[in-house]
């Protein structure tokens, strides 16, 4: 059964970019992105060394972390760099404005 939480609103999330929301009870920020209209769900840390990737640069869908350069694909959740390395998504649920995550 998923654990489905609120996280933000749909106007909390720019079009075309990203934020991270504290989430009670969870340790790292949920990282929402706007990739054309669609909200994109994940960790906002990044598994290589848990660098926040909130403040990292995006290129579309690719989101590159602050700390070493390592290239995530928002959809996927590959990693360009290291094959072994995956970023954690959530499926997304939209009840009116708001943005639900299921984090498990």
């Amino acid at each position: 059964m998923p654990l489905r939480v609120r996280v933000c609103r749909r106007g909390d999330v720019p079009p075309g970019g990203h934020r991270g929301f504290a989430v009670p009870g969870v340790t790292w920020p949920i990282l929402v992105a706007d990739l054309d209209g669609t909200l994109i769900a994940t960790a906002g840390v990044c598994p290589h060394e848990d660098v926040l990737l909130v403040d990292g640069h995006r290129e579309g869908s690719v989101i590159v972390c602050p700390g070493h350069a390592y290239e995530f694909d928002l959809v996927t959740g590959r990693c360009a760099h290291d094959s072994l390395l995956h970023l954690r998504r959530y499926a997304v649920t939209m009840v009116g404005d708001e943005v639900w995550v299921d984090l498990l």
